[in-house]
């Protein structure tokens, strides 16, 4: 039996997320997870009169074809996958686990191989810049597991994050946008932490639920010669199945120029992808009222009420300060108290302290404010 909280969330992603016309195809791509929500969404799709396509992935199959793959393989790979993705118009991305780690053993040059030959040229290039996606998580006990929490109380949390009022959290979110893009100087101070860079001229980006779910953060990119200054990281980051703590960056002139964390020989081998891997390609807030700790999984840590996240890699179009690399990471920085506090400065204002925004034109943005 079907739980009804999927046909409530595949219809905010076919109406909502991905605006969905009669006649358009969309590609669902489903990573260890083939019933519930996957259903869901292909009657969602039919019902507004849409070409559900759907490619069922195995992480344990994707473990064994970059472990050995060479690059004629993978670039015959990356054409197939280009190609069926420039077939359509939308892209969901429903990305479950049943092992969180199973890439954590694949050598990191295969990794960066197929990071450069796939991911980039299917993901990065094509599908972000030209289809409108989408891509979340699937309620698994593998998630409830990283998420330390049942099975069933990690689906009421999924299902209560994922489905919130994002028209009302959009509104919420205009004056930060105007702010960021007036806004020249950025400084972030906290323990281990004290940044300078400049947002100048880069377009704010609001996101509402259109292209994650959960969803709740407001990006741009610092200019890209910019950062100056140290950052900590006190969040774990599970990246391409090798889980990374304890990350300390130093930035001069907008690159990376010391990296500290654990596994040291994994993080030097991530940023040496490529000259962009040591420069960041995007600057966040984040503010979803009801994710309030870390629980190793971007989509869902990047959205902490009270976060900020810092991205060594790629750019995005919509907000691009010309950074390009296979790498893509996204790196959170919690600021309540119980993780230490810290504030965020534009142009000298303090507009949050300690998680909260503090000037009176993004107090709607607070947790109680949001729905809390």
């Amino acid at each position: 039996m079907r739980d009804p909280r999927g046909a409530r969330l595949a219809r905010l992603i076919v109406e909502h997320s991905t605006r969905l016309q009669p006649g358009e195809a969309v590609l669902i791509e489903t990573f260890d997870a083939a019933d519930g929500l996957v259903l869901d969404l292909i009657d969602a799709a039919h019902d507004a009169g849409a070409l559900p396509m759907v490619s069922v992935r195995s992480n344990a199959v994707i473990r064994s074809q970059i472990a050995r793959a060479g690059a004629a393989q993978l670039e015959l790979q990356a054409a197939l996958e280009l190609f069926q993705m420039q077939r359509v118009q939308a892209y969901v991305g429903l990305r479950g686990a049943a092992n969180v780690a199973e890439l954590s053993d694949v050598p990191a040059d295969r990794m960066t191989q197929y990071q450069e030959l796939v991911a980039r040229p299917v993901h990065l290039d094509y599908r972000v810049n030209h289809t409108r996606w989408v891509v979340l998580r699937y309620p698994n006990a593998s998630m409830a597991q990283l998420a330390g929490m049942s099975t069933e109380q990690f689906e009421d949390f999924y299902y209560r994050v994922c489905t919130l009022d994002y028209a009302r959290m959009s509104d919420a979110m205009e004056p930060l946008k105007q702010r960021m893009e007036r806004t020249d100087r950025v400084r972030i101070t906290g323990p281990g932490t004290d940044l300078l860079f400049s947002i100048r001229g880069i377009p704010a980006v609001k996101c509402e639920g259109r292209r994650n779910l959960p969803d709740g953060e407001c990006y741009t990119a610092p200019v890209r010669d910019s950062v100056n200054g140290t950052i900590t990281y006190n969040t774990p980051s599970l990246y391409l199945g090798t889980t990374y703590d304890g990350i300390r960056f130093t930035f001069e002139g907008g690159r990376i120029v010391k990296a500290e964390g654990s596994p040291q020989d994994r993080l030097d081998a991530l940023l040496a992808s490529d000259e962009g891997a040591r420069h960041v390609g995007e600057f966040s807030l984040g503010f979803h009222p009801h994710i309030t700790r870390p629980m190793k999984d971007t989509l869902f840590d990047e959205k902490i009420a009270g976060s900020l996240h810092l991205t060594p890699g790629q750019a995005y179009v919509e907000a691009d300060n010309g950074n390009r690399s296979k790498v893509h990471w996204d790196l959170v920085l919690i600021q309540t108290p119980e993780y230490g506090g810290g504030e965020v400065w534009f142009d000298g204002e303090r507009i949050r302290k300690d998680g909260r925004f503090v000037v009176p034109d993004l107090e709607g943005l607070n947790p109680e404010r949001l729905g809390a």
